[in-house]
């Protein structure tokens, strides 16, 4: 039996190009380039001061994992909890399972 499809959905065509992408290169800054030609010890860092205190750095600021699209089916009480927390449900989705996996996986996997 096919799937039946919905009359709001179109599949798009392809748009085939005619002409191959051009390719665009852009000048290399000169001041630029003589910088990646030094030797890091040759590059002159006196003018920079030395960070002593760590105490307000933050570990993974910038790190951002690949996130790839699910659709997942939970329990309507779950998902009314989840959203009665405020927006960015499925980011808390993702702290939990991520916490599940971290530390408490053992624990799920001895339920088994």
């Amino acid at each position: 039996m096919e799937k039946k499809r919905s009359e709001s959905y179109r599949r798009a065509k392809r748009r085939v190009l005619k002409e191959k992408p051009t390719k665009v290169r852009t000048r290399r800054d000169p001041e630029l380039a003589a910088l990646v030609a030094l030797r890091d010890k040759d590059i002159d860092t006196s003018d920079i001061s030395e960070v002593t205190d760590w105490s307000k750095a933050v570990v993974g600021k910038f790190y951002r994992p690949i996130k790839e699209p699910v659709t997942l089916r939970l329990d309507a009480d779950v998902l009314a909890w989840l959203k009665s927390e405020g927006p960015g449900y499925q980011t808390r989705v993702n702290a939990l399972l991520r916490d599940a996996m971290n530390g408490s996986s053992a624990r799920i996997h001895q339920r088994k």
